[in-house]
Parts: C-alpha cells; structure tokens; sequence
C-alpha cells in the first residue's frame, strides 16, 4: 500500500458561542497562530481554516465566527457563515466556555455569562431542529471541580445532541490531543488537501488585515467598541524581496478616529510596530506597513470588505 493510500483528509468545524475559546482552540490544534484571539467577543469574522496533522490524517478546521443571536447586517452574515461553516464539515465540534456556563447558572453570574449561556441555548435549539450529532467540547475546566464539570457533561449530553464529550483546555493543552486523536479518525480515506507543511489556508491580505485588527483591539478594547475593520488595500511584493502593505483602519464616528491615533499619533505608532513585527516573522521577510484610519458611518454595509472575509453581504 502506498502512502498517499493511508492518507486521510477532511474538515472539522468548531463552532460555539463567541469567546468560547475556539480561536485558542484551532490555533493550539495547529500549533501555530492562526485565528486572532483578543478578550473582544466576536473577533472571528469568517472562517478560518487551520491545518492539523496528526500521523496519516490532515485536519483542515472550519473556526467559525461566534454563533448568536444577530442584531445586525455584519451578525447576520457572521452567523450565516458559521452555520455553512458546520453544514460542510465531515465532524462539527461544539465548544463551550464551561466556567462560564456554571457561573451563568449562579449568583455570581456577570451578564456575559448569562448572554453565552443563551447562545449555547440557541445552538442546541438549531442542533435540535437539524436532527444533528456533534462532538461536544467543555472549555477552560482549569481549576473546575470534577463533580460540578460532570453534572454539566450529563446535562449537556442529555439533551441528545451530542455522541460524546470531551473535557479541555486550550489555553494549556489539557486533553486536546484526545479530542484531535478523534478529529483525525474522523476524517474520511483520501489524499490530503494542503502541502504538509502549510497550517492555513488563508489569503495573505485578509491574514494580514486580521493580525493589525487584532492589535488595534489589544491597545484600545476598552475605549472602541465592536466597530473597527481594518481593509489591506495593496500588498506587493518589492525588488529586494521585501513586502509594502497598505491597510486602512476604519472605524465609524469621528470621535473615534483620535481613539485609534492616539496622542500625537502614539497609538497608531504602536499598532503599526506590533503589526509589522508579527508580518515580519510570519512571511519571514521585511515588511513595510502603511496604516490610515477613515471614518465610515456604513463600512458594515461595505460589500468589498464582506468579499474580503468571504462573508455573504444578502443573507
């Protein structure tokens, strides 16, 4: 039997309530930084494909936007896109912030906890309605006493729409090579679909786009709320084998522009070093990164930017 005859090949969707920790999940299954992770909820914006290998199997992750209850055009279309993300993988993982959800159900409870229980409600509500089986994951159990995290497990499978569940951390590793052990078995016979050595599938423009978003948040999450994209408008590639990056940064009232700029144009500065640094290593040449920040009251009503992050502008 050949090599290529053993290969295994398919994709694996993780979806979950936003902050569920399916960004830190995907990244520590791939072992590289893939999806950005920030303490902002919903910063996943399309779904990202990260690549697992695990001894004959290639594991290509679906890490879909959070799924939640949508209020506007960009949500909808986030939502949309998480639930074809599952629709078209051969094993949907359903990721929860266990803490979170114990701490939902108790005095201490903040509203954050409560609006992720919610949206693990409605996740499993749609489950339901699809006659779907999916793998559940239970998240961040660090620290978490082992009776409280089994009655959760026994709730959770009892509502039936779950074959089994795993219980993880992905922020220190714990039991996530049991569940890739799983993934990988769960991939169907055939060749592999990506280079062995590749671990995402993303263009490099939006991964580009997606690395300085993620540092604005970093520096400002407290002041900007949930309103900033950022857009890479050219990437070329220099004579010296050097890369020139342009990005434009666009948030939607004007007084949030000096939010990003920052004081004699600090906080743009550090963005910009922080950004470039990391591109630095990840094309593993010198970059040079241009930013500019416009206000625009309808950048979520911008079709080019949706076609940027594969996301459907009509749903």
């Amino acid at each position: 039997m050949t090599e290529a005859q053993n290969q295994r090949a398919g994709f694996a969707a993780i979806i979950g309530a936003p902050n569920a920790g399916k960004s830190t999940l995907v990244n520590r299954l791939t072992g590289t930084k893939v999806s950005i992770v920030t303490q902002k909820v919903q910063t996943t914006r399309f779904p990202v494909r990260g690549i697992a290998m695990e001894d004959d199997s290639q594991i290509v992750l679906v890490d879909t936007p959070g799924i939640f209850t949508p209020r506007r055009r960009l949500d909808r279309a986030m939502v949309a896109s998480a639930w074809g993300g599952a629709d078209d993988a051969d094993v949907v993982v359903h990721l929860i912030d266990a803490a979170s959800h114990i701490a939902a159900e108790g005095k201490e409870g903040q509203a954050a906890d409560r609006r992720s229980a919610e949206d693990t409600e409605t996740i499993i509500a749609a489950l339901k309605a699809a006659g779907k089986q999916v793998i559940l994951a239970l998240n961040k159990i660090d620290g978490m006493r082992r009776d409280t995290l089994l009655a959760l497990s026994q709730a959770m499978f009892d509502t039936g729409v779950y074959s089994e569940v795993y219980m993880i951390s992905a922020l220190s590793g714990d039991g996530v090579d049991d569940l890739k052990q799983r993934l990988a078995r769960a991939m169907p016979n055939g060749p592999w679909l990506y280079p062995e050595d590749q671990s995402a599938d993303v263009p490099m423009r939006v991964l580009a786009a997606e690395i300085t978003r993620e540092k604005v948040y970093l520096r400002v999450h407290e002041e900007l709320p949930y309103s900033a994209a950022v857009e890479t408008t050219a990437f070329e590639d220099r004579p010296d084998g050097s890369a020139r990056i342009e990005q434009t940064i666009y948030v939607e009232r004007e007084s949030q522009r000096p939010i990003v700029l920052g004081k004699g144009g600090q906080t743009l500065k550090w963005i910009g070093q922080k950004s470039r640094e990391e591109l630095t290593e990840l094309l593993d040449r010198q970059v040079h990164l241009f930013l500019t920040v416009k206000v625009d009251p309808k950048w979520q009503d911008s079709r080019a930017l949706y076609a940027q992050f594969g996301l459907d502008f009509d749903v």
